[in-house]
């Protein structure tokens, strides 16, 4: 996913929004069909015969009247499951969001000319900041030439939630507020809020129309860090947006109700372009080893960093960067297009500041104090006890795999993305002796306001290869058929699912239709084999090509006996970040990473000697 970025674009980024088609709804039969092929890997034959029967009931009774009515539903909107999506995954739910929500990972400038450093925290943020500013701009100005799938325009409606963009929690449903505009719609925040020690400063990154050059951004955070130095440290408000989403709301209207003057400054947040996080922290990653960077940018001082902020830009004290960004208003391809920039910026000027040194006067930033009492201070405490506990429990591996990449999957004719795929559910069954229910994610972003679909890996096909790999006796063309299967199978559902035509995504606009009209629950959801298979977010393996760049991230499992799984794929290497409960007997990450090294190497092995 590179940036096309033109000085004089012919085509401005968000031109093609009101031509995209809207989103399908898919056959009630297909879906239905898709469904009980996905379950089949995870039932006996009795069990399979029991659900078959239960979809047929569904598809001839209750289904139909639904199908119907979703059908209505998209008659009148662009995209029928837009504000369902947001709802029911994000919104609603009312457990900690930080760290069961957000995604969060390393920057990958210390792969070149940033390697960890001591005594460059400042001036490299100040650096960092400088082209996040620029991205911005460009998406102000609409310099940012649309995304497209070879010829097909892709939707760009996410990249307006990057900045000036927040959660907000409500006692039963949380909202997302966003400031952002073009510059023909009007003018749009241009604050940044930096957090240190658990304090708060902001300061405007525009003087005189123009953005502040890194030499006047390495002013502005001298000072904050000059206040905070030596000083106690802030009541670490932030902590609060960790909590459970009930109780921050409440925490949220009590601090409101104290005193007036906090509304403001929440919303100062709320409304600002990122949030820039000056963190103590000295993880010392290296291009191998992600592992200790990506662990902090998840769950790092949650007294630094604004849990519900679209965007935590996180600097830690070795010279080293992170992000922690909230996941309900975008999907993670716009944090990896902005990453991406900023790395081919500082790689293309070598990570330096080549412009003017001269500082103009301006407006030194200005701290943000809240009032509290001791309610508050309690709730603090609270917070970052609950947090404490949760993130101690989080097990986080980030290792680089070297010995090949895109170049040697590509040239044995396969696609690198189910490549990994495949390797992971062999990975899987090799550690845990069965399959795992997986969720990939499936891009659709070729409709209005397109998100995401689920593509299930976890085929009859793939269970059939694995199942294969680990017989002895079986023979290396045995192996090679049951692979192009399964390779087969995975490529023709991902293109179907990013195509409109995947079967989760339906399966929930009629879950939702039935629970919002108060009809009786359809025995299709509280099949033990639905939740079995993964539906209803019960996937065993979360799992996200995060894309071809040099940028990855990191997100806690979907389930406690489950892996939350992210990969990049690069021409010479295959990084990828996995996590584990602790608590949960069943998982281990770091062996989990270790079998699928070992399946790499036996599928390109297979690969090679078949000559696929």
């Amino acid at each position: 996913m590179t940036n096309q970025v033109s000085e004089f674009p012919t085509e401005r980024t968000f031109r093609y929004q009101h031509s995209l088609p809207p989103l399908p709804v898919p056959s009630l039969e297909g879906s239905l069909a898709k469904y009980l092929d996905a379950v089949r890997p995870f039932a006996t034959e009795e069990e399979y015969q029991v659900t078959a029967a239960i979809v047929k009931r569904f598809r001839e009774g209750i289904g139909k009247d639904l199908h119907q009515k979703l059908l209505q539903r998209a008659r009148t909107r662009r995209n029928w499951l837009e504000e369902w999506w947001l709802n029911a995954a994000y919104l609603e739910m009312r457990y900690p969001s930080q760290l069961n929500v957000n995604f969060g990972g390393p920057a990958p400038y210390l792969e070149h000319c940033w390697p960890p450093t001591e005594g460059v925290q400042l001036q490299r943020t100040s650096i960092s900041m400088w082209h996040t500013l620029q991205y911005w701009d460009l998406l102000r100005t609409e310099r940012l030439d649309p995304h497209k799938a070879g010829n097909v325009v892709l939707d760009m409606d996410q990249f307006r939630m990057l900045f000036c963009t927040c959660k907000v929690p409500g006692v039963t449903k949380d909202t997302i507020i966003n400031y952002f505009k073009t510059e023909s719609e009007g003018p749009c925040p241009s604050h940044v809020v930096v957090m240190c020690k658990g304090r708060f400063f902001s300061f405007d990154a525009v003087c005189d129309g123009h953005i502040l050059t890194p030499p006047e951004l390495l002013r502005q955070l001298t000072h904050v860090k000059q206040c905070c130095e030596g000083e106690p440290a802030g009541d670490g408000v932030a902590a609060l947006t960790s909590e459970e989403r009930t109780r921050w709301a409440k925490a949220r209207e009590y601090l409101i109700g104290i005193d007036p003057a906090n509304k403001t400054i929440l919303e100062t947040i709320q409304s600002s372009l990122f949030v820039v996080s000056l963190d103590d922290a000295k993880p010392y990653a290296t291009a191998e080893n992600y592992t200790p960077v990506t662990w902090e940018a998840l769950t790092g001082d949650p007294t630094i960093r604004w849990g519900d902020k679209s965007y935590n830009s996180i600097s830690f004290a070795d010279g080293t960067f992170g992000s922690n960004c909230d996941h309900a208003p975008y999907d993670a391809m716009v944090l990896v297009t902005q990453g991406y920039y900023v790395d081919q910026q500082l790689k293309a000027t070598d990570g330096k500041w080549k412009g003017c040194e001269t500082v103009r006067p301006m407006p030194l930033p200005e701290e943000l104090v809240f009032t509290v009492d001791d309610r508050v201070r309690s709730d603090v405490t609270h917070a970052k006890q609950q947090y404490f506990e949760t993130t101690q429990d989080l097990q986080v591996v980030c290792y680089a795999f070297t010995s090949f990449g895109k170049a040697a999957i590509k040239q044995r004719k396969l696609h690198p993305d189910t490549f990994i795929q495949l390797a992971l559910q062999l990975a899987y069954y090799r550690q845990h002796g069965r399959l795992g229910s997986c969720y990939e994610t499936a891009m659709t972003r070729r409709f209005y306001h397109g998100r995401t679909e689920t593509m299930r890996p976890c085929t009859l096909e793939a269970q059939n290869w694995c199942h294969t790999m680990l017989l002895p006796a079986a023979s290396a063309e045995a192996k090679r058929k049951a692979l192009l299967l399964a390779f087969n199978k995975h490529n023709k559902l991902m293109a179907e699912a990013q195509n409109g035509k995947g079967f989760d995504r339906h399966l929930l606009g009629l879950y939702l239709i039935a629970k919002e009209e108060g009809l009786p629950m359809p025995d299709l959801f509280t099949d033990p084999l639905y939740s079995k298979s993964g539906g209803g977010g019960n996937f065993t393996l979360s799992t996200s090509l995060v894309g071809y760049t040099t940028v990855l991230g990191a997100v806690a499992p979907m389930v406690h006996h489950g892996y939350g799984f992210f990969y990049r794929i690069r021409d010479d290497r295959i990084v990828a970040s996995c996590t584990a409960w602790k608590s949960s007997p069943e998982t281990d990450a770091e062996t989990l990473f270790q079998n699928l090294v070992t399946s790499l190497h036996e599928m390109l092995h297979l690969a090679t000697t078949a000559q696929l």
